[in-house]
């Protein structure tokens, strides 16, 4: 395991405490308001989401990167994760708006995958 992926795990395993438990806390101690009450939502969930996806991303990457080739470094691992963490974020500010449909939440998946796509691509071509 590559140096870098242990201090990511550590960092997921902090955020991922830290996120949801202020969430927790967040939604029940608070009044649901428009303001700071809802940035620091968006802030927990960004948070709390990256921290619970960086060890599914990380299993992934492991598992579908050739073994001839260098596994990613953990900056990749960590953008990754807060794609997916953008996109639920994105999709949960949506669905307070009440205009989240699945055709919206496809479409937004599917730009994100593909800006991925192209930055890794252009990463793997410099190196």
């Amino acid at each position: 395991m590559p140096a870098d992926h242990v201090g990511v795990l550590i960092i997921s395993v902090l955020m991922f405490i830290g996120g949801w438990a202020g969430l927790y806390w967040l939604v029940t101690t608070r009044l649901p308001r428009i303001g700071g009450e809802l940035w620091a939502f968006f802030a927990l969930l960004t948070i709390a989401v990256t921290g619970t996806a960086l060890p599914f991303v990380r299993y992934l990457n492991m598992r579908f990167t050739p073994v001839y080739a260098e596994p990613p470094s953990g900056g990749v691992l960590v953008r990754q994760s807060i794609w997916i963490a953008l996109f639920v974020v994105t999709c949960s500010w949506l669905q307070i708006l009440r205009t989240l449909s699945l055709p919206i939440a496809f479409f937004l998946g599917f730009v994100l995958v593909v800006i991925e796509i192209f930055v890794r691509s252009r990463e793997l071509a410099s190196e």
